[in-house]
């Protein structure tokens, strides 16, 4: 009744866990971007059904294309069901959040999709407060779901929306600080670049657009434009996850996480004056059209 998609790469240790989260359907995908471990060899030994395919390559400065990929497996995957649910392997379904899924897609709705809680847990804590945000859309009709943005894709469903209840808990940290640290090192120059993208592709910034353009995604353009061009985002970022969504209340575990959030922060605000300038300095001698 419910097909279920889980993207990988190098998953060996999380995967397993993962799996057995989602028993409950009997046409489970896992879409592995090149593995060089044994996640491709799990998964087929535990019956799910693997697809392998390597991100596309766009221009060069921006390199692999999540949003392309995840769209990619969406139109190309052979799905049993009308119903996917998605997750990554450090995620796990909840039996409650389980039971609803099955409920939704039995019930007579005109959603193309539903949000789901995920709760991020670190040293052993839940980050009920300091969480960026907990809501994301995880079961959809694949016809009527697309991705966008190179890295940390946007889900833009083509419909109505719903929302389940029941929890789907993901684990950031699972392979340590190093891989965290690591992973969003490549976020963030992905990120920096997301934004030099956005730029070039609009010829202005305006504050009235963020809040009054009838398109959605130009809208959505000019309110990320205001966000980076906040002062001191780093710090904001910050004072926001830990004062204003009152962070402090999830302990060491909600101070630690509102820190890494602030320099992952950082370092897109460093990446993205590097190319900047980098570009200031390709016209400046001579390299403009």
């Amino acid at each position: 009744m419910i097909s279920v998609l889980i993207l990988t790469k190098n998953e060996e240790q999380d995967l397993p866990g993962c799996l057995e989260s989602v028993a409950w359907s009997d046409d489970v995908h896992v879409f592995d971007s090149g593995s060089t471990d044994g996640t491709q060899q799990l998964a087929e030994k535990a019956g799910a059904l693997v697809t392998v395919r390597s991100y596309e390559q766009g221009q060069p400065i921006f390199g692999g294309d999540e949003s392309a990929h995840r769209n990619w497996g969406l139109s190309h995957i052979r799905f049993k069901y009308p119903w996917v649910f998605y997750l990554d392997a450090d995620e796990r379904v909840t039996p409650g959040l389980a039971a609803n899924i099955l409920r939704a897609v039995q019930s007579n709705t005109d959603c193309v999709g539903f949000r789901v809680q995920r709760r991020d847990f670190f040293l052993g804590t839940w980050l009920k407060h300091v969480q960026t945000s907990p809501y994301y859309i995880r079961l959809f009709r694949p016809e009527k779901m697309r991705y966008e943005r190179v890295v940390n894709s946007t889900s833009i469903p083509d419909g109505p929306l719903g929302e389940l209840k029941g929890f789907l808990d993901h684990f950031p940290f699972s392979k340590g600080m190093r891989q965290w640290f690591d992973r969003h090192n490549s976020y963030s120059t992905l990120e920096a670049e997301q934004i030099i993208r956005n730029r070039t592709a609009h010829n202005s910034f305006s504050i009235k657009q963020a809040f009054l353009a009838k398109d959605f995604n130009e809208r959505r353009f000019h309110q990320k434009e205001l966000f980076y061009r906040m002062p001191a985002r780093p710090l904001t970022k910050f004072f926001l996850l830990y004062f204003a969504k009152l962070g402090f209340l999830d302990g060491r575990a909600g101070m630690t996480y509102a820190a890494l959030q602030s320099f992952y922060e950082y370092m897109i605000v460093l990446k993205t004056r590097e190319l900047e300038s980098a570009a200031h300095s390709h016209i400046d001698r001579g390299g403009g059209a």
